[in-house]
């Protein structure tokens, strides 16, 4: 185990094998904000915006349960202010939403609220825009997104340059590389260059796996580990073709059941049991010991046929 003073949690984590399906952070909407220069470790709320139209735009963020993220263009710093913004939603299942519009002065980026209240498409709204792909880099949160995003950024940019970006603090630092991409909704972790390239191959070609899933943000997190255990299970499958049917507990026993929406021989059940971890550190800057859920998969169940099919 990694000692005290070169603790780096992306390591220790893969020392203890957590596991990190079922550790997307919950979520349908997402505002992005080009911001070059350096991030402060509070991201959007250190900035150097007018603290008008940061409040602004946290307040409007906050009723719409959105996540502001900072962004940039993988490669060298520059401190020049303005950029692009984004609201990206995940309306429902398949529905998907883009928003898109440019700030050179800080009160620009009060038309972001004005894009969180609308409703419907915009004149600056395109439904038919490729996900946009967040790579966390933020290491004023946390080494560990620094050291191993950094590089997996710069690759995935050298392929796909319109689609990649750095992006602040997304949470898990201890599955670093992290990879979300929006506004699909899907976290991926424990990535390196070589994984990272396969994982948005296979993305953007709607083939998404169980290994590196960390899990889909409009699901629970039980939910989420079942569904990463019948991509294990089943193998690759598109972002919206399975669906959660019903999910019972007794104790700290869950029962999943996960149906394909197109293949009536798709249904699964799925075995959980969760329990916690014991008090462990986290993150590379947090000094306090915490605990995680630990979600242990005892069996999938199927194919099966769904009922009524």
């Amino acid at each position: 185990m990694s000692t005290t003073q070169d603790f780096r949690c992306s390591n220790a984590a893969r020392e203890r094998g957590d596991a990190i399906a079922g550790t997307a952070p919950r979520g349908r909407v997402w505002i992005l904000i080009e911001y070059r220069g350096g991030w402060p470790r509070n991201g959007f709320d250190g900035v150097d915006i007018d603290w008008r139209v940061r409040a602004g735009v946290a307040e409007a963020a906050e009723r719409h349960g959105a996540r502001i993220l900072l962004m940039r263009r993988p490669g060298r710093r520059t401190v020049t202010h303005g950029g692009q913004w984004a609201v990206l939603r995940l309306d429902a299942p398949g529905k998907l939403r883009q928003t898109w519009g440019g700030w050179s002065h800080d009160a620009d980026l009060l038309r972001i609220c004005d894009a969180l209240d609308a409703r419907g498409e915009s004149s600056t709204t395109h439904v038919e825009l490729p996900p946009v792909v967040l790579v966390c880099t933020h290491g004023q949160h946390d080494v560990c997104c620094a050291l191993r995003g950094r590089p997996v950024a710069a690759a995935l940019a050298e392929r796909w340059p319109e689609l990649v970006w750095e992006c602040s603090h997304v949470g898990g630092d201890r599955f670093a590389a992290n990879i979300v991409v929006v506004p699909d909704g899907v976290y991926y972790g424990n990535l390196d260059v070589d994984s990272a390239l396969g994982v948005i191959s296979d993305h953007l070609d709607n083939r998404i796996g169980g290994t590196f899933l960390r899990g889909y943000t409009d699901l629970r997190p039980v939910e989420q580990v079942a569904i990463a255990a019948v991509l294990d299970a089943a193998g690759p499958a598109g972002r919206f073709d399975y669906d959660i049917d019903a999910v019972s507990r007794a104790g700290a026993d869950w029962t999943v059941g996960v149906s394909h929406r197109r293949n009536a021989m798709g249904a699964f059940e799925v075995s959980i049991t969760q329990s916690r971890s014991a008090p462990t550190k986290l993150t590379c800057h947090g000094i306090d010991q915490a605990v995680a859920n630990i979600y242990t998969v005892n069996a999938v169940t199927g194919p099966l046929e769904q009922p009524g099919k």
